[in-house]
């Protein structure tokens, strides 16, 4: 079969289009043929240091057909469409097809395709811990996202309308008019306003990316408000780890998240997907020859909603 397989040679560290052994399956899990994936800022990470799975092949949310079962398998049978995050069970996405436990699968409806579902896994389960786990998101808060023009950002802006806040969207110029479609009551383009300088308090404050200071964020917190803090650059999160225990003095609490693959939180997404109560907004698609393409575009910090890529023409 065909993958994307992570190599490294000397310093340099890429991805390239090479023909590898179709996986073999245990008792407990199935063989997918590989439709759609979705990449995440985990990808392009995990690349750029080097830490990749034993297979060498990146690719966590996946969307596919089942081919083949094991025997302990009860859940599923041939023939059915999937989708699911394999970054708690060794990746392997970037292939026409990957192995995959039954436990990490949910399976996708009629009405919704391999696409929507490919970019549903990590991102919109990382937005609804965020909010839920971590933020307890209630109706009438009013809630900050910072950086809500990414993957995570654009589910976040939906699911915390679907939980009755009163959202803040802070995004880039060429995203406004996208979150603001999504329901965020409030949009604002970080070019032209700073948050950090308005008056308004916020009850929960989602960092999902940038690079600002961490007083920033807690200046605009409510007086018993929560920052949660799910993306950003690597300093920006180092900084929050050492100096979380001092910026959570007082009634204001300061909390990182760890996402995790959970196929409980992916159901209930997917769920609201098919009713039409939430939206994918695909970014760009590449073929699977082009991940490293793809990767380097989508490390670059613009992307716009989920890029996605697709392998089931080979």
């Amino acid at each position: 079969m065909k993958a994307s397989v992570f190599v490294k040679q000397n310093k340099a560290k890429f991805l390239e289009l090479r023909e590898v052994a179709r996986p073999g399956i245990a008792d407990n899990q199935v063989l997918i043929k590989v439709k759609t994936v979705s990449l995440n800022a985990a990808d392009y990470r995990s690349i750029k240091m080097g830490i990749v799975p034993d297979g060498r092949i990146m690719g966590s949310d996946v969307a596919g057909e089942i081919v083949a079962i094991g025997k302990n398998v009860h859940a599923f049978q041939i023939g059915d469409a999937v989708v699911g995050d394999l970054s708690g069970c060794g990746f392997g996405g970037l292939a026409e097809y990957v192995a995959a436990p039954e436990d990490a699968l949910v399976r996708i409806p009629p009405n919704v395709s391999y696409e929507t579902a490919a970019a549903l896994p990590m991102a919109s389960v990382t937005a609804l811990q965020a909010l839920v786990n971590v933020g307890k998101v209630q109706a009438g808060q009013n809630v900050l996202l910072c950086g809500a023009g990414g993957g995570v950002g654009m589910f976040a802006v939906q699911l915390a309308k679907h939980f009755g806040a009163n959202v803040t969207a802070v995004c880039g110029q060429k995203n406004v008019d996208v979150i603001r479609s999504l329901g965020a009551d409030t949009v604002i383009d970080y070019a032209l306003e700073d948050f950090a300088k308005s008056a308004r308090r916020y009850d929960l404050v989602l960092v999902l990316n940038g690079n600002r200071s961490l007083s920033s964020y807690r200046r605009v917190m409510a007086s018993t408000g929560m920052c949660v803090m799910v993306g950003g650059s690597l300093n920006q999160l180092i900084k929050f780890m050492l100096f979380r225990p001092f910026l959570s003095l007082g009634k204001k609490r300061m909390r990182l998240l760890s996402a995790k693959p959970s196929a409980a939180d992916l159901e209930f997404v997917l769920k609201l997907v098919e009713e039409g109560k939430l939206v994918v907004k695909i970014d760009k698609r590449f073929e699977l020859q082009d991940t490293p393409v793809a990767i380097d575009y989508l490390s670059e910090g613009h992307a716009g909603g989920k890029v996605i890529i697709t392998v089931d023409q080979y």
